[in-house]
């Protein structure tokens, strides 16, 4: 970017327009990711994940964004299960990696529905750090309104990132139980698509969960997330509990259901990070 520098912005949202983008592109202290992973189909028939780095460089990206790699450098990949959140250090030396600090303001998006910014958005609140919006709509809401895209990679430089974790932000498949069980308090909100959740696909959802797909937040003609009246009624099946708890089945459409929560105003959401990957690894043959 070119021309004089632009004040380093301030989001007061998890959430920023692509207006809002466009104004403040190419800021002192704004780094843009692209976070997108592509899903595709395995000769098995089951579904498998890619980077998007192919496609951030080749079809293009947000000018100047840089790409966030969720499945290797934003996941712990020695875990059992895929896209387990990475440690703090991890984390810290990651995004630090893509030139973020703590003073820099951070906007994410990725070419889907958004489950994966939401994913990095999530993981920068529960590791202390809230200067960070998902772009409503993503690329596709960026690219229907012919804004300019650039093809390439962006090398982004470095810089020190410092973490502060914040374990509230994650529930364990105890903590899971226990709700199940009635002895903790707690509202289980799963993310899967419903015929997923309906069990069609094979996977049992946790009993007792009440089932806001990511597809049902957001407008298929823009891409974008609801608007405010239309997102409450969505989650208002919900919204009544004290205690929220998101999953799917690897813990990526939960981000979006806790996003969505977090902006209608909930203050106690958290992620089950290994959701049914994990509960039906731990659950007891019967």
């Amino acid at each position: 970017m070119t021309g004089p520098l632009i004040p380093s912005p301030f989001v007061s949202t998890p959430l920023v327009s692509t207006q809002w983008l466009a104004d403040h592109l190419g800021a002192d202290k704004l780094v843009v990711l692209d976070a997108t992973v592509l899903l595709y189909t395995q000769p098995s028939g089951r579904p498998g994940y890619q980077s998007g780095h192919e496609s951030y460089v080749v079809n293009g990206h947000v000018p100047g964004a840089v790409f966030a790699d969720v499945i290797g450098e934003l996941s712990d990949t020695e875990a059992a299960f895929p896209f387990t959140k990475p440690d703090a250090d991890t984390f810290a030396a990651a995004v630090g990696a893509l030139g973020i600090d703590n003073e820099t303001t951070v906007v994410v998006y990725d070419s889907v529905a958004g489950q994966w910014a939401a994913r990095v958005w999530w993981l920068f609140r529960s590791f202390g750090y809230d200067a960070v919006a998902v772009l409503d709509g993503g690329l596709t809401a960026w690219i229907a309104e012919g804004r300019e895209t650039e093809v390439g990679h962006v090398e982004p430089s470095g810089a020190v990132f410092v973490a502060h974790e914040r374990p509230e932000s994650w529930v364990s498949s105890a903590e899971v139980q226990a709700i199940v069980n009635g002895d903790a308090p707690g509202v289980l909100v799963c993310g899967m698509p419903a015929k997923e959740f309906s069990g069609e696909t094979g996977r049992t959802p946790i009993p007792g969960s009440i089932n806001i797909p990511v597809g049902a937040l957001v407008n298929r003609e823009s891409n974008r997330l609801l608007a405010g009246p239309e997102l409450r009624a969505t989650l208002a099946p919900v919204l009544d509990a004290d205690r929220i708890i998101t999953y799917c089945s690897g813990g990526i459409a939960a981000a979006s259901d806790a996003l969505a929560l977090v902006l209608v105003g909930h203050t106690n959401v958290a992620l089950y990070d290994g959701s049914l990957n994990e509960w039906a690894a731990v659950q007891p043959i019967r």
